[in-house]
């Protein structure tokens, strides 16, 4: 029996990989909305988070911050033999190397470009959207030969980049360019158990 507790906001591309994950494990959890900066800086979500950041899972008595450890632990402890984070010092490095790739690059490109629109965070367009076609080319060409971002099935790196990458329209980042991008989203969304994150409207210029 889990107790599985996810605190996050459905609209934050974070709290949907951990919730993706939970949902293709087919692990049953709750989730709090924790959507406003009062809620987040609040005593009771500072004891899980002292940083004041989204998503939280607890397990039982174990709190575990940041959306990429949440993946990790969720393999670990509850897919250990699921292939989702390889045990093989290679292979795990490919993972590690996307999950680098998905809080670096995929997060100041495609995932700032949405922030400001959908949330209206300040920032530099045309430098956001530079950042954005940058790595959206890499895993395009990356992903002309290849099914998965680091292995020949679905891991950690392809849970940790989808959100952001797939939703990138609604931050006025065209997916047109990304035929291979597109078709790597395509698959992701087939996997048993997908579950989506809420659109948010997609700008009239991209």
């Amino acid at each position: 029996m889990t107790d599985l507790t996810l605190y996050g906001l459905r609209l934050s591309g974070h709290s949907h990989r951990a919730e993706l994950f939970l949902s293709l494990l087919g692990l049953p959890y709750r989730f709090v909305e924790v959507g406003s900066a009062a809620q987040r800086s609040a005593d009771a979500f500072r004891r899980l988070n002292p940083l004041g950041q989204i998503p939280v899972l607890t397990d039982g008595e174990a709190v575990i911050p940041d959306s990429n450890a949440i993946l990790v632990y969720l393999a670990a402890r509850y897919a250990p033999d699921g292939g989702w984070m390889p045990t093989d010092p290679l292979g795990a490095a490919q993972v590690q190397r996307w999950l680098s790739i998905a809080a670096g690059e995929v997060r100041h490109g495609p995932g700032q470009a949405r922030l400001m629109v959908v949330f209206g965070a300040p920032g530099d367009r045309t430098m956001v959207h530079a950042a954005a076609a940058r790595i959206l080319t890499f895993m395009d060409t990356h992903l002309a030969d290849r099914t998965y971002l680091a292995a020949d099935r679905p891991t950690l790196a392809d849970i940790a980049c989808y959100s952001y990458v797939a939703h990138a329209p609604e931050g006025g980042v065209s997916m047109t360019p990304y035929a291979a991008v597109r078709a790597w989203i395509a698959r992701v969304e087939a996997l048993p158990g997908f579950i989506p994150m809420p659109a948010s409207p997609i700008p009239e210029t991209v």
